[in-house]
């Protein structure tokens, strides 16, 4: 395909899913993605080599790219703490202001990154308006409660009184980032936020497929005030760019594959610098018996396919209790047979593409394989070139069971398979069967049951009636995984203390921690013992 080929603006009703109709008046990919965008958004990229990237909407390229080598990470990483000292010197008010004045920015010019996310990763509007959403929400609460999290701390010392103990948080320096292509804004900038208030400098590597939204971001950051040198971008292969960005930063952050993240987590460790990891997942998600079927329903619908299912947090394991199950399956297919696909830039569309051939080629091997060895079609199973080279229709299987590669293997892709469960307990155990522990959910009328099946289930994030927005939303609180979904968090006090080191500084007055006053070494001992005792009594920590 040639660049001049848009996404299409045809709406057709063929097939089970129908094409969501574009608006007149719909921009393409020549108005959005123009040879000056692109000279501006990449200006500042350190790369002496070319390459290029294309949109899943229709498989054709859309723009000319720098790529970077070992030696171009390397000047960025240079460039990056000569900028960072400098940052990091700014008070961490007037840090936290960039944020909130990038709050602002977005929200203002949303439909120009809206516009990039579509033709970059083949999302639906609304989906990609999620990324917005998230962005935003961590801006704001980053901008607001940054100088609480980061201030100074005093604690009990030694000796109270005469021991002054202040527990400062000191940067970390220049952050290495290595982004995903299936969230390119929240992922990248996202999570670049929290280290940015923290002092740290960021150089990243976003995928070079979806990089024009990072680039966008950052174009954003420096008008809100972020100097330039402080946020530097390379781009890449994975295996060539990745490890370079691992053997310079002074921590990693990664979000990814499971297999790829334990390369990262070796690498760091050999370094001893600090890594945080978001990785794989296969969710499940329980319906109990006193669910609202309808409304769980609905639910799983957007459990499952936001995204084409490439979220890493999305549902691809759906548990029904046996006594509601017929009822769910007849509801939740229905709606899923309705869904509209739709390439146009524009709301309307329920569900987008799938972001290239590898996931493609994924999906229909787990969904084939899955059939041929006897589960059962309940909705989708096809793809559909007929609107976008990696269409492929949401699809629900029954009677999945090992060895059945879509019964333990993260898919990441519009597919989810329907179990059945006799009581809670087996629930439970069902949903826990699995090396992965990122998100989950729960659907119940009794608010207080759901949080306490939730608070059983090993994830890092649990949902009661919906599938992943809330937790993942309530930015205050920590979100990450447990097993081999990673390791730290995002979000919340963890999210940004990871990105900084702890200092403690303790000042000694009136008398030394040694013999003093004449006292012998006995003497000094026999007071010290007391002073322990009396700190214990009166409760002292």
């Amino acid at each position: 395909m040639t660049d001049s080929q848009a996404p299409s603006t045809a709406g057709t009703t063929t097939g089970t899913n129908p094409t969501a109709p574009a608006p007149q008046g719909v921009r393409t990919a020549s108005d959005v993605v123009t040879p000056e965008l692109v000279a501006q958004l990449t200006s500042d990229v350190v790369g002496s080599g070319r390459t290029a990237n294309h949109s899943p909407l229709t498989g054709a390229k859309l723009a000319d790219l720098p790529e970077s080598t070992p030696e171009d990470v390397a000047t960025a990483f240079e460039r990056a703490r000569v900028a960072q000292r400098l940052w990091a010197a700014v008070p961490v008010r007037k840090r936290a202001a960039v944020l909130l004045r990038f709050h602002d920015l977005v929200l203002q010019r949303q439909a120009e990154v809206l516009d990039l996310i579509q033709l970059e990763t083949g999302k639906a509007r609304l989906h990609a308006h999620e990324e917005v959403q998230a962005v935003v929400v961590a801006a704001r609460h980053y901008g607001r409660k940054a100088p609480s999290y980061l201030r100074a701390k005093r604690h009990t010392g030694a000796v109270p009184t005469l021991t002054k103990v202040t527990e400062l948080r000191q940067p970390r320096g220049v952050v290495g980032q290595i982004a995903p292509w299936n969230y390119p804004l929240e992922l990248s900038v996202g999570d670049a936020l929290p280290a940015f208030v923290a002092g740290n400098a960021v150089v990243m590597k976003p995928d070079t497929e979806t990089c024009l939204t990072a680039l966008w971001a950052r174009d954003l950051l420096i008008e809100a005030g972020l100097p330039a040198e402080a946020f530097q971008v390379v781009l890449g292969d994975g295996p060539v760019v990745g490890p370079e960005i691992v053997r310079h930063a002074d921590y990693v952050s990664f979000t990814g594959s499971t297999r790829t993240g334990r390369e990262v987590a070796q690498g760091a460790a050999a370094r001893l610098v600090g890594v945080s990891l978001e990785l794989g997942g296969k969710n499940a998600m329980l319906v109990l018996e006193d669910a609202d079927v309808e409304k769980a329903a609905a639910g799983a619908v957007r459990a499952c396919f936001s995204s084409a299912g490439q979220l890493c947090i999305s549902i691809e394991r759906l548990y029904v209790h046996e006594s509601v199950a017929d009822a769910f399956v007849s509801r939740f297919a229905a709606r899923t047979k309705a869904m509209r696909l739709g390439t146009s830039l524009a709301y309307g569309a329920d569900m987008g593409s799938l972001v290239g051939e590898r996931q493609l080629e994924t999906v229909t091997r787990h969904v084939e394989e899955a059939v041929a060895k006897g589960a059962e079609l309940v909705a989708g199973g096809v793809a559909r070139p007929d609107i976008g080279p990696y269409f492929y229709e949401p699809t629900i299987l029954d009677g999945v069971e090992a060895p059945m590669a879509v019964c333990n293997e993260e898919t990441f892709g519009p597919v989810v398979a329907i179990y059945r469960f006799s009581d809670e307990d087996e629930a439970v155990d069902l949903a826990n069967a699995t090396a992965y522990g990122l998100n989950s959910s729960v659907w119940t009328k009794d608010g207080r049951r759901g949080r306490e099946v939730a608070a059983r289930l090993r994830t890092g994030t649990v949902n009661v009636n919906e599938g992943y927005a809330p937790a993942y939303g309530s930015v205050q609180s920590p979100m990450g995984g447990m097993k081999e979904s990673g390791l730290g968090r995002r979000h919340g006090s963890e999210g940004i203390l990871k990105y900084t080191e702890a200092q403690t500084v303790a000042q000694q007055r009136l008398m030394p921690m040694a013999p003093s006053f004449g006292m012998d070494d006995a003497k000094y001992a026999a007071f010290m013992s007391r002073s322990l005792r009396a700190m214990k009594a009166f409760r002292l920590r």
